[in-house]
């Protein structure tokens, strides 16, 4: 059983196509690393702020998937294994960007364009921070 017009009015006939497509490369200006134990989340945007695409990556294949992305920003949480990642990201070409993790909630709860960023640090620097000191 359909929808029928009322005698007299014509309906033009018409129909709603969904296109879903892959982000090609060029359109992607950030995108946002989740790091995690064993399994990372990769957002991408274009400069306009929208999403590209949402991808879910194994430890393993991380370097390989930013390897085939043209260099873009790549923002993450500032950690212990931040910089070790932003090291790696940095060899491939990408300008990494590292949050202040008090600034990651907001920044995701508000969806916020302007973001502060943190200084990166070289392996030789994080080797060179004091430990803390147990009583």
């Amino acid at each position: 059983m359909g929808w029928t017009p009322p005698d007299g009015i014509a309906v033009p006939e018409w129909s709603v196509a969904t296109i879903r497509r892959e982000a090609s490369v060029p359109e992607v200006t950030t995108i946002g690393l989740d790091i995690a134990k064993n399994v990372f989340h990769a957002h991408g945007s274009d400069s306009r702020g929208r999403g590209v695409f949402s991808k879910r990556l194994s430890r393993a294949k991380v370097l390989d998937f930013f390897a085939a992305q043209s260099p873009c920003t790549v923002a993450m949480e500032a950690c212990g294994g931040a910089h070790h990642w932003g090291r790696e990201l940095m060899a491939l070409g990408h300008d990494v960007r590292l949050i202040p993790p008090a600034y990651v909630k907001p920044f995701v709860k508000r969806q916020k364009k302007t973001m502060r960023w943190m200084p990166k640090r070289s392996a030789r620097q994080r080797s060179a921070q004091p430990c803390a000191s147990w009583p």
